[in-house]
């Protein structure tokens, strides 16, 4: 969570961003997807590492900005698919715990309120 308060993206934006579509499957459940900064493209913006089965679960492992590093290497890689498959084959009660303990946060994605459209006031 660090990174993203450096990064300043919201959970919402957070939540949108590995919900949609991926920039590279990297193969043992781990995807990169890219995050566009505020008012400009993704290009130059970050890249979130995450563990993911698709419309399961998604793990936020790692993110990083353009600026401060080109991509991972081979050995991180390698690390985030053993992180990947830990993750992923937790049992829903095993990833409740682990999130009331706060070794996890969850971001769930949030709804508008009654009167409210995407989050704006109507």
């Amino acid at each position: 969570m660090r990174f993203a308060r450096r990064f300043d993206i919201s959970d919402a934006e957070l939540w949108r961003a590995v919900n949609g579509a991926y920039d590279a499957d990297l193969g043992g459940g781990v995807f990169k997807f890219r995050l566009a900064r505020r008012g400009e493209g993704t290009s130059g913006g970050a890249r979130a590492i995450v563990a993911m089965k698709v419309d399961v679960r998604v793990v936020l492992m790692y993110g990083f900005e353009k600026k401060d590093q080109a991509n991972i290497k081979i050995d991180e890689l390698r690390a985030f698919r053993k992180a990947a498959r830990v993750y992923l084959s937790y049992s829903e009660a095993e990833m409740t715990a682990i999130v009331r303990e706060e070794s996890l946060l969850e971001i769930v994605e949030s709804r508008p309120r009654k009167g409210e459209r995407h989050g704006k006031s109507v």
